[in-house]
């Protein structure tokens, strides 16, 4: 058996641990201070039933969804159209593909982000200082027949059923972009025009129990980079929203996805709409797997405020760019922080 310090995947690591690596220890300032964390109950992260939203109550579906992403930059859906046996399904499939043998796994490995599907560790194994306490399979998904070759062959069903997945997610998306676009009072196709080709990638996370969990993250504080992320994760609890300066955790509801605004939304609202800071912290008894989908700009797309929000009392926060150049700064700064938005402000801003 090779020593434990070759195992380049935590999942492989920590069989054989009763204490959590130096490597990933945190620094006593930045650690989860898991006491401080408040319960979440229902009415933590708004609930927003999509099921009217194209019937009598969209009026009221559109101002719960405007009113969610400019107070909580976070919301959870429910009646969204995809089947509970599909999202059963994928949680499944993610579990089976991380109980692989190593060396079967280890076929999809690289710790080069550029690779478009790939199985990592921790977030950028090149830039950072401390390790996160997940693993991750990441792929591309759209346009889903420029990847699906590249993707695992194992579980047996992993290509077909995971391209479903990926493909009602976008359906859904792309009615929420809308419903979106609409609550700013744009043209509900202003968000699905101004993305270029798209993009979306999803990753599968799984987070091993942890023998010390107040000593490290599974990701530390973060926004998102991208457009908008669809959260599915299983019934362990882990993902916590930064509110009004307090953390607070996001206990899974069944068959409901969470929403959260990215950076380019932000970006494209004009600072209206809020990408929120969130991060996932690890327990001692159980495995958690988190499934979340990634919608962007294409990398070629020119992201700014829309004009329509624009104007002499609203001026532009945000200067024009690409999202490959956005994309690009904030995986080289790691996962910081202080938001990576703040390099793109207008001097005046």
């Amino acid at each position: 058996m090779a020593p434990a310090a070759t195992k380049v995947l935590l999942s492989d690591l920590v069989s054989g641990i009763d204490c959590v690596p130096d490597n990933y220890i945190r620094p006593e300032a930045d650690r989860p201070n898991l006491a401080e964390v408040e319960a979440s109950d229902a009415s933590s992260i708004p609930l927003i039933d999509l099921q009217g939203l194209f019937g009598p109550s969209h009026d009221d579906i559109i101002r719960q969804i405007g009113q969610a992403c400019q107070q909580d930059g976070f919301f959870q859906i429910k009646n969204h159209g995809i089947p509970e046996e599909m999202v059963q399904a994928i949680l499944n499939i993610a579990r089976e593909f991380f109980r692989l043998p190593e060396s079967e796994r280890l076929e999809t490995y690289s710790d080069d982000p550029t690779k478009s599907t790939r199985l990592s560790t921790s977030f950028n194994l090149k830039t950072e200082k401390v390790s996160n306490w997940r693993d991750f399979l990441r792929l591309h998904c759209y346009p889903l027949e420029e990847y699906v070759q590249e993707w695992p062959t194992n579980p047996p069903s992993f290509r077909k059923e995971v391209g479903e997945y990926c493909t009602r997610v976008r359906e859904m998306v792309l009615k929420l972009l809308e419903a979106i676009s609409e609550s700013l009072g744009l043209d509900r196709h202003y968000i699905g025009k101004n993305l270029g080709k798209h993009g979306q990638h999803m990753a599968m996370n799984y987070y091993p129990p942890c023998p010390q969990p107040e000593l490290t993250y599974g990701l530390p504080g973060h926004t998102d980079p991208n457009l908008i992320t669809i959260l599915l994760q299983d019934d362990v609890p882990g993902l916590q929203v930064l509110r009004d300066g307090k953390w607070v955790a996001v206990n899974p509801i069944p068959n409901t996805f969470i929403v959260n605004i990215g950076d380019q939304m932000q970006v494209i609202s004009n600072d209206k709409y809020k990408s929120v800071l969130h991060r996932a912290v690890v327990n001692c008894n159980t495995e958690r797997i988190s499934i979340p989908t990634f919608y962007c700009p294409s990398p070629e797309a020119l992201i700014g405020p829309a004009q329509g929000l624009v104007d002499h009392e609203h001026p532009a926060v945000y200067r024009s760019f690409t999202y490959e150049e956005y994309y690009h700064k904030f995986w080289n700064r790691g996962l910081r922080t202080e938001c990576c938005l703040d390099m793109f402000k207008t001097p005046s801003a």
